[in-house]
C-alpha cells in the first residue's frame, strides 16, 4: 500500500492563527509530541521572521531525532542563511523555499514577470543546494497559476535541485476535481516528475481543505501537509487527523496510509490545543467532544447491538481509552504513576512528587477524579514558565450593591505581596490587584473560560491573551474554582511577559505573506 508522508506545519502555519504565540519550551514540547505521532516532516517555524523564530526553530531541531526538520525560507539569500543556523544540529535538516506564481501575485505583490518569478525561484533554489540535500519548493497561491506556466515552474524546480514541490491552494480557494486535476496535470505532463514528491498544502477558506488533500492523494499526491486540529491562519489548514484517520477507515478506496502513531492523536490535539488556547469544536471531526457521541435514541439502540451500526471507527483507535482505574483521595503514588502511563505521560521524580501533590490537593475537592481531570492538571504545567511571581491566595468580595474588592497574595524573590483593588467585576478586582501587585501595564486582550469535565465540581479551565508594546503572551489556570483558575491564567501570563521580554527580538516578526 502507497505511503503518504506527513509534513505538519503546526509550528509554522499553525502558529499564525490569531491570538496564538508560542514560545520556545512550547514549540520543543508540541514537536517531541509530533515525533510520537509518527509526524515525517517537522516545519518548526520561519527562522528569517525574527531572532525568536530562528531560536525556536534550533531548539526543535536539536530536541528532534526521528523527523525531518524543515524551516522556511523565501527566495532570498538572507532567509536560506537564517535557515541554515537555526538547522546547523537538526539531524535530518531540510529547506522549505517559495515564491508566488498566480497572476494576482505576480502583478499585485512581486510586480514581476513569469521570466523573473522563475529565474529568482531557480537562484534561490540553486544557493540553498549548496546547504542543504532536501529542498522542498512551493509556488505559493498555486491553486490559481496558470496550469501551463506551473508546469513550467515545476520541472525548472526539478532541474535546479529541488527533492519536493508542493501545490499550495494558499487561499482556500479550489475544489476537490479542480485540485486533483492539477497533480493529475502535472504527473502527466512534466519531465522529470518521478525525481520528486509531489505535496499537497491546503487552506479551508471553502471548508475543502481536508477534500482537496484527499483529491490530491487520489491523483498522485505524496505528502500531505496540514496541522493538528486544522489549525491555521483565517480559516486554517487540512487538518491531518482527519486525512489520517480518512485513509486509515478507507484504505479499499485509497489505497494509501499515513504512517503515523494513531494512539497518539488525541493526546496530540489535546496538547495543541491547551498550548495555543485554541478550544477544538464539539463537533470536530475525530478529535472533538461529540465525535464518538451518541444522543439518538435509535442511534443509542443501534450501538448497544453493534457498534459499527454508527461507529464507523473506535475512539481506541486514536487514544481514547476508558480506564479500569478509579481516582480519587485514597489513591496511591504507584497507581496514580501507572495512570498517568496509561495516559501517555512519564513523570519521574521531582516532576512526578509536584504531580501527585496537585492531585491529592485535586481530590480532596472532588469525589472522583476524571481523565480529563488529570490530563488537564498535568498539561496545566507541562511546559515550565520561570515563576517570577507565584499565586499564593486570594479572597474576593462580591456584592451587586458595591463594586466588586479582591485581595490577591503572590510570591516574589521570596517575599510575599498582598494587594487589594476594585473593579467592574470579580475577575476585574483580581486582576487590577495583580496588576497592582506586579507593576505591570498590560492589556487584556482575550479571556475564556471551558469546563474541563462535567458536574458541579468540575474543573474550569481559564485561557487569557496579554498584549505589552507589540508583545502578545497566553496564559493558563485550571481550578475547580473559576476565579481561582482567573487568577492563575493571569499570573501565568505575566510571567510568560516578563520571560519573553528577556528573549531576542521580542515582539519583531517580519510581516511577510506566507504560502
Amino acid at each position: 500500500m502507497r505511503k503518504i508522508y506527513i509534513f505538519d506545519t503546526t509550528l509554522r502555519d499553525g502558529e499564525q492563527s490569531p491570538g496564538v504565540n508560542l514560545n520556545v519550551q512550547e514549540k520543543v514540547e508540541i514537536g517531541l509530541q509530533l515525533e510520537k505521532l509518527g509526524i515525517d516532516r517537522i516545519e518548526a517555524g520561519f527562522p528569517a521572521a525574527s531572532p525568536g523564530d530562528l531560536a525556536a526553530v534550533g531548539a526543535v531541531a536539536r530536541a528532534v531525532k526521528n523527523a525531518t526538520i524543515i524551516g522556511l525560507a523565501r527566495s532570498r539569500e538572507q532567509d536560506i542563511e537564517a535557515v541554515r543556523e537555526a538547522l546547523a544540529l537538526a539531524q535530518d535538516p531540510c529547506i522549505h523555499l517559495f515564491l508566488a506564481t498566480s497572476p494576482i501575485h505576480r502583478k499585485h505583490k512581486l510586480r514581476m514577470e513569469k521570466h523573473q518569478v522563475l529565474e529568482a525561484a531557480e537562484a534561490a533554489i540553486k544557493y540553498a543546494k549548496k546547504y542543504f540535500s532536501k529542498i522542498e519548493f512551493s509556488p505559493e497561491d498555486a491553486g490559481r497559476t496558470e496550469l501551463d506556466f506551473l508546469c513550467e515552474v515545476t520541472e525548472m524546480a526539478i532541474r535546479a535541485g529541488a527533492t519536493v514541490v508542493n501545490i499550495p491552494d494558499t487561499v482556500g480557494y479550489m475544489t476537490p476535481s479542480e485540485f486533483g486535476n492539477i497533480f493529475k496535470t502535472l504527473k502527466d505532463n512534466v519531465r522529470g516528475i518521478e525525481k520528486i514528491q509531489l505535496s499537497a498544502h491546503c487552506h479551508d477558506d471553502l471548508g475543502m481543505a481536508t477534500a482537496n488533500a484527499l483529491a490530491a492523494v487520489l491523483n498522485g499526491a505524496d505528502q500531505i501537509e496540514g496541522t493538528i486540529n486544522g489549525i491555521g491562519e483565517r480559516a486554517g489548514n487540512t487538518s491531518l487527523e482527519e486525512v489520517a484517520m480518512a485513509l486509515e477507515t478507507r484504505q479499499e478506496f485509497f489505497q494509501a496510509k499515513t504512517g503515523l502513531v494513531l494512539g497518539e492523536i488525541y493526546r496530540t490535539s489535546r496538547l495543541v490545543s491547551k498550548l495555543t488556547g485554541m478550544v477544538v469544536p464539539g463537533n470536530k471531526a475525530i478529535v472533538g467532544a461529540n465525535a464518538f457521541a451518541h444522543e439518538s435514541g435509535i442511534h443509542q439502540d443501534g450501538m448497544l447491538k453493534e457498534k459499527t451500526t454508527y461507529e464507523i471507527m473506535s475512539p481506541e483507535t486514536i487514544g481514547l481509552k476508558e480506564s479500569k482505574l478509579v481516582m480519587g483521595k485514597h489513591s496511591g503514588r504507584h497507581a496514580f504513576r501507572e495512570k498517568l502511563v496509561d495516559l501517555g505521560y512519564e513523570l519521574e521524580g521531582e516532576q512526578l512528587n509536584v504531580a501527585f501533590a496537585k492531585f491529592k490537593d485535586l481530590a480532596d475537592r472532588k469525589k472522583n477524579v476524571s481523565d480529563e481531570d488529570l490530563r488537564a492538571l498535568i498539561e496545566e504545567k507541562l511546559v515550565a514558565t520561570p515563576e517570577v511571581f507565584a499565586f499564593d491566595a486570594i479572597q474576593v468580595s462580591y456584592s451587586n450593591q458595591s463594586a466588586p474588592s479582591a485581595t490577591v497574595r503572590l510570591h516574589h524573590e521570596g517575599q510575599a505581596i498582598e494587594v487589594s483593588a476594585e473593579g467592574n467585576g470579580s475577575v476585574d478586582a483580581i486582576y487590577m490587584a495583580i496588576d497592582k501587585a506586579t507593576e505591570e501595564e498590560v492589556e487584556l486582550d482575550d479571556y475564556s473560560i471551558q469546563s474541563v469535565t462535567q458536574g458541579k465540581d468540575a474543573l474550569g479551565e481559564v485561557h487569557v491573551v496579554l498584549k505589552q508594546n507589540g508583545i502578545s503572551v497566553s496564559g493558563r489556570g485550571v481550578s475547580t474554582d473559576i476565579l481561582e483558575a482567573s487568577a492563575k491564567a493571569y499570573i501565568d501570563a505575566i510571567n510568560r511577559l516578563i520571560d519573553k521580554r528577556k528573549s531576542p527580538g521580542a515582539g519583531r516578526r517580519d510581516n511577510v505573506s506566507l504560502i
